[in-house]
């Protein structure tokens, strides 16, 4: 697969979910040795085009609101970026959201919306991904997300450096629409 240089789309939970993550990823980061990140769901990667990014960023914070995903559970891969995760129901607020950014971005990626939150990357045996994935709860019913960032990364991230290298060019707060 060749890499690129893209943007990616990310939707930000909000507290007390965003703790909680922070808490897990640094935790498995520290006992695995691997890189800390922003917790987050990816909704659309696209073209590196910074301007358009901005604008997509403008046109989702203004249109969309305060989106809350379930949790579904916690899953497991072999691949980087997704080694564990949090898998996440589908929403017609976060179809939204994509529907939004795409058109904004004007961007014909094919990017396929698969809501998820990842607690580590990091290549590891397949059990041991299982015995982890095992052994952590989610205990939130429901994770809402409150902000939305642009940033320019690697695809696909291989690396710990990758990761490192990941650059926000443009971030916005999505509005509570119960005030």
């Amino acid at each position: 697969m060749t890499r690129q240089t893209v943007i990616a789309y990310w939707l930000i939970p909000s507290e007390p979910a965003l703790s909680f993550f922070q808490r897990t990823i640094n935790d498995l980061a520290h006992q695995f040795d691997a890189p800390i990140f922003q917790p987050h769901v990816t909704i659309h990667v696209g073209a590196d085009r910074a301007d358009a990014a901005k604008n997509a960023i403008r046109d989702a914070a203004r249109e969309c609101k305060l989106i809350g995903l379930t949790p579904l559970g916690i899953d497991q891969s072999d691949e980087f970026t997704k080694t564990l995760f949090v898998q996440f129901a589908m929403s017609a607020e976060l179809r939204k959201t994509n529907d939004i950014i795409r058109q904004a971005a004007n961007d014909s990626s094919q990017y396929e919306l698969k809501p998820h939150l990842s607690l580590l990357y990091k290549n590891l045996a397949a059990p041991t991904r299982r015995e982890l994935a095992a052994s952590i709860n989610v205990p939130l019913f429901e994770v809402t997300f409150d902000a939305i960032k642009a940033v320019r990364c690697i695809s696909p991230a291989e690396s710990g450096a990758d990761v490192k290298a990941w650059h926000v060019v443009a971030a916005a707060s999505l509005s509570d629409d119960r005030v």
